[in-house]
């Protein structure tokens, strides 16, 4: 059965405000009963798509500080922080290093506030080979340190971190983009960065995620623990390999279940997604699996992984108490330990222990 719905002079300006590309933002009083969600996505898609308007929210905006893709941070107590800076004090600090406001061109928009304040990030050492901008010096400066990614996202909350990673993604795609690989031609980075356009091939560069399945195998009473030779030390996490083309989620799960420990899946269920920077930026599905009860015996495929395991919920339980990453033994070794909990690994693996257990007091 079809439905009709008539529209008032209120419901239509607010249609109009929504939609129309011609009323601004800035003055209709009905915009503001829309969600701010809404509001805030159809913001950030007029400044992707505008160059002078995302010009202009540059110069009230507040910026985010990267050097060599690695994020400036400030220590609060026993916690760290992000801090974001005025286009006005960063014009006066980028002074200081003989650079002028142009370098504010090279940032890129990662989001805005409630109250569509927008948010970029810039970093201060990509393109700049004669060194101009020390380190050591900006970190004075600046009353901070720039961090390694991967340490950064021990020290932050959850927004900090998401925000911080999204950055360190669209950053890196920007220097890894510089030119067209159809005609080889230099790219030109729109003012947002939320693409690249070649004037010699009159492509459009968009910036991309890689797909990866992540997945917590489990027999029923134990779940299946992978470490990569690239972890930290101690550390153990689900399984996860990209996605080939061509796959489906549920395709690219259990091929890669096979291929890294030689089991086969019996059913899946997904859990949630999420946007991780490593190692270029990629798109993480998480997803539960199960294998028969008589179909456990691991192959390790070495090339892939260093060491894999079946775990109780015992053992899990345990490591999940654990401070991330733990302090080392009297006798030198590291405990067992798990992904923090800005990680979706850390979420597939609480979950699993919620299903497992029937007291919430272990988690």
């Amino acid at each position: 059965m079809q439905r009709f719905f008539l529209l008032t002079s209120k419901d239509l300006v607010m249609s109009l405000c929504l939609f129309g590309r011609a009323v601004s933002w800035k003055t209709p009083q009905a915009c503001r009963r829309h969600s701010t969600y809404v509001a805030k996505m159809r913001y950030l898609f007029e400044l992707k798509e505008d160059d002078d308007i995302c010009r202009k929210a540059q110069s009230s905006g507040m910026f985010y500080l990267f050097h060599s893709l690695a994020p400036l941070l400030q220590k609060s107590g026993d916690r760290y922080l992000v801090p974001p800076f005025g286009a006005s004090d960063l014009e006066r600090f980028l002074g200081k290093f003989g650079q002028d406001a142009q370098k504010i061109e090279q940032s890129v928009l990662i989001g805005c506030s409630d109250q569509l304040e927008a948010w970029f990030a810039l970093d201060l050492g990509l393109g700049n080979p004669s060194g101009s901008l020390q380190k050591s010096e900006m970190e004075t400066q600046l009353q901070g340190s720039f961090t390694e990614l991967r340490k950064a996202l021990f020290q932050l909350n959850e927004k900090d971190a998401s925000l911080i990673a999204t950055a360190h993604s669209l950053l890196h795609w920007h220097e890894c983009h510089q030119f067209c690989s159809k005609s080889g031609q230099p790219t030109q980075k729109n003012v947002a960065g939320s693409k690249r356009v070649c004037p010699s091939s009159k492509m459009t560069h968009y910036p991309q995620m890689s797909p990866v399945v992540i997945t917590l195998v489990s027999d029923g009473t134990r779940c299946l623990l992978v470490r990569q030779s690239s972890f930290p030390k101690g550390m153990y996490s689900a399984l996860s390999g990209f996605c080939d083309m061509g796959e489906t989620v549920e395709e690219s799960v259990r091929r890669e279940v096979a291929e890294e420990v030689g089991l086969e899946v019996e059913s899946l269920q997904y859990s949630a997604s999420q946007h991780w920077p490593f190692p270029n930026g990629t798109l993480m599905i998480a997803c539960h699996a199960t294998v028969g009860p008589g179909q456990t015996e691991i192959h390790v495929n070495s090339q892939e992984l260093e060491a894999a395991g079946w775990f109780s919920l015992e053992e899990v339980v345990s490591a999940l108490r654990k401070k991330s990453p733990p302090a080392r033994q009297q006798d030198g070794s590291i405990p067992f330990w798990l992904p923090p909990k800005v990680a979706i690994a850390h979420q597939l693996i609480r979950e699993w222990v919620q299903k497992q257990s029937s007291s919430s007091d272990l988690v």
